[in-house]
């Protein structure tokens, strides 16, 4: 198994930081801003209740999962009941979840490239096999639905997708939802494993769930949770809604793994679901001027070359003209401005998609612009050399 690009980079970040350097650290999708009152007095509040502190269920509280139902319904137009729904530590235990559940030595996961970095590597630990669709730049970082029809075969046990995807920010629209929905209905016992944990940081338009499309709610596997849009990484509080055989098997394996989430964190995350949407809106505004910030800075970076994300805080720029000399992989590249410039991007090998560099734009205004400005300098220097 590898180990997380993405974890990899921001521990050397943090040690190069520890030994005296200036580093800007741009390799982590975690939002700076504090997390809203309401979730901080929601943990305040349970802690002095003094009656969460023992095992919790290890599919989540009853009332927590109820109000995930609620959400889902209201936000998503999702009809998951609360026996539909299973709370885990953080998403990404969530989709290992589902994954080990359903995935097994010969069978096939398609995954359209670029992708999170831990989606292959969990296929591959419940022994599949994970079968990638590459896209490019021009396509929007969005591989055409016809393309991965073609790699959908008799083996292909789960389709597994972000949107909008994290590392390249691109968000599908309902056509392609329902193009890829038609594709999916043709093939029996296929499931989809939808991550919608960035539904929150949508720049144009509003987000989809594949699952409201008819026929599909019986074959999608929902995946959210609060740590994006509500600033609560550390929480870890993820979750799924699905149908019902999907979370008794889930059921099956968090009980071998885990257990249940904190007790104290499922509290949190009740209020965080609860809360009207609107309170967190500016979330969503803070990110989309960062993200026209990122933009008109890159366009100054010699040769590279950027789409325009529709959400999540990510820029996923093409740096192929940047890969000289010794420098033939991003992760040189990505090394090489992290020794030189003080500046800790994450290389677009680790999300299938050569040749590019995840920028994580969850950080304060002043630091995107200062690592701007190292990046294009030590890139410039490059190209003098």
């Amino acid at each position: 198994m590898s180990e997380s690009a993405t974890l990899r980079m921001a521990q050397r970040s943090r040690e190069m930081r520890a030994a005296g350097h200036d580093i800007v650290d741009l390799s982590l999708g975690e939002p700076d801003q504090d997390p809203p009152a309401f979730a901080m007095e929601a943990a305040q509040k349970a802690i002095a209740e003094n009656k969460w502190n023992k095992y919790p269920p290890v599919m989540g509280y009853m009332d927590l999962r109820a109000a995930i139902s609620t959400k889902f319904k209201r936000d998503n137009g999702l009809e998951y009941a609360a026996e539909q729904v299973m709370v885990s530590t953080g998403a990404k235990q969530a989709i290992m979840n589902v994954i080990l559940s359903l995935v097994g030595p010969g069978d096939e996961v398609v995954i359209p490239a670029p992708f999170w970095v831990s989606y292959a590597e969990q296929v591959r630990f419940a022994g599949g096999t994970p079968v990638i669709v590459h896209s490019t730049l021009e396509e929007d970082y969005k591989p055409p639905i016809a393309r991965i029809a073609e790699a959908i075969t008799p083996r292909t046990r789960v389709l597994l997708y972000s949107s909008p995807t994290n590392p390249s920010g691109s968000v599908l629209t309902q056509a392609e939802l329902e193009e890829l929905a038609a594709v999916v209905l043709k093939w029996p016992g296929l499931m989809v494993i939808s991550d919608e944990i960035y539904e929150h940081i949508v720049f144009s338009g509003t987000h989809r769930s594949i699952g409201t499309l008819p026929g599909m709610l019986e074959r999608t596997i929902t995946v959210n949770g609060i740590s994006k849009a509500f600033a609560l990484t550390g929480w870890r509080i993820g979750y799924i809604g699905a149908p019902k055989w999907v979370v008794q098997a889930a059921n099956k394996v968090q009980g071998q793994f885990t257990s249940g989430a904190n007790g104290i964190a499922q509290r949190v995350a009740k209020a965080c679901v609860e809360a009207d949407p609107a309170l967190i809106a500016g979330l969503r505004t803070d990110f989309l001027r960062r993200r026209d910030l990122v933009l008109n800075g890159l366009a100054q970076v010699p040769g590279w070359r950027c789409n325009k994300p529709q959400g999540a805080f990510y820029v996923l720029p093409d740096v192929s003209s940047s890969l000289v000399g010794n420098l033939r992989t991003s992760a040189d590249l990505s090394m090489h401005l992290l020794e030189n410039a003080g500046v800790s991007l994450v290389e677009g090998d680790a999300f299938g998609a050569p040749n590019t560099l995840r920028l994580s734009y969850a950080t304060g205004d002043a630091l995107l612009t200062e690592a701007i400005n190292r990046i294009a300098k030590a890139v410039a220097a490059l190209a003098s050399n």
